[in-house]
């Protein structure tokens, strides 16, 4: 179940990339983020409300709550980065480097949580997985865009997912995984919010086109799909494999990408990603 859960997180994962490209061409990302986050959290809370899991909120410890609400901080950071380099980058350069949070989180979950079955099959792959984010990503700028500073918002996106995996590995244990992703949410959303406030971009949400409102909606939804899967995944089986299979949303979105919004791969980039894939597919197998 974990592992189909974890198949599950990465085609909601990857539609959420394309959604959220197509909901940020002329609105602020800070403003997007935060109102996809009021959609994430009304979806978190209904699950649990579905469950019947609110009651247990309760019996929580404070170890497990402290993680939960770290684990929401590092998972509003890196949204915040995430989108801002898709606001200013193409999807295929972006989402690789944000997937490349699997090299950090895997070699965590191996000395953190001792997951070391098969451990030089899970280093062969960790650095394969490397070795494509490498090839996909091109210094080029495509079709005549500035693009500058994206690498470097989507590098902080990844240091912030893997911390994000760990704290809420962390944090999750003993929770019901619809409750823990409820709770992590309450905190991004207080978090974008703030950033927004600070910022002072408040009066942009007003400005939001209706047509990308639309799809800032829709991608609200499939993140709140991913990371009800996810967590569930995470909480039940093997982050070292989890983690790996979350990110092959990357082929969804490379997809989607071309056909959408016409972004094409060079065959250097083609071989980066059919590389990943083998990697994280041969780490699972061996799981």
């Amino acid at each position: 179940m974990w592992l189909l859960a974890a198949c599950g997180s990465a085609l909601f994962a990857g539609l959420t990339s394309i959604l959220a490209k197509c909901g940020i061409r002329k609105t602020d990302s800070d403003v997007a983020t935060a109102i996809r986050t009021i959609v994430v959290l009304v979806f978190s809370w209904t699950m649990v409300a579905i469950v019947g899991s609110a009651p247990t909120i309760t019996g929580i410890s404070g170890r497990s709550f402290l993680f939960l609400i770290l684990s929401g901080f590092a998972t509003g950071a890196s949204w915040i980065c995430y989108f801002k380099a898709l606001s200013i980058g193409d999807v295929n350069k972006v989402v690789p480097i944000d997937k490349s949070s699997t090299i950090l989180t895997v070699l965590f979950a191996i000395f953190l949580f001792g997951e070391t079955n098969h451990l030089a099959v899970k280093l062969i792959c960790t650095a394969l997985i490397g070795i494509g984010v490498l090839l996909m990503v091109e210094k080029k700028a495509s079709d005549g865009k500035s693009e500058k500073g994206w690498m470097i918002y989507a590098l902080f996106s990844a240091l912030f997912a893997a911390a994000t995996s760990i704290l809420a590995k962390v944090g999750i244990s003993g929770v019901e995984s619809n409750l823990g992703t409820a709770i992590r949410t309450s905190v991004v959303l207080v978090m974008a919010w703030l950033i927004v406030w600070i910022r002072k971009k408040a009066p942009l949400v007003r400005a939001v086109p209706g047509k990308e409102l639309f799809f800032i909606i829709l991608s609200g939804f499939a993140t709140g799909g991913s990371w009800l899967c996810y967590y569930y995944a995470i909480q039940t089986g093997i982050v070292s494999v989890v983690v790996p299979i979350d990110k092959l949303s990357i082929i969804v979105s490379v997809i989607f990408s071309y056909f959408v919004l016409k972004e094409k791969l060079s065959k250097k980039a083609l071989a980066g990603l059919i590389l990943m894939a083998a990697a994280t597919i041969a780490m699972a197998l061996f799981a």
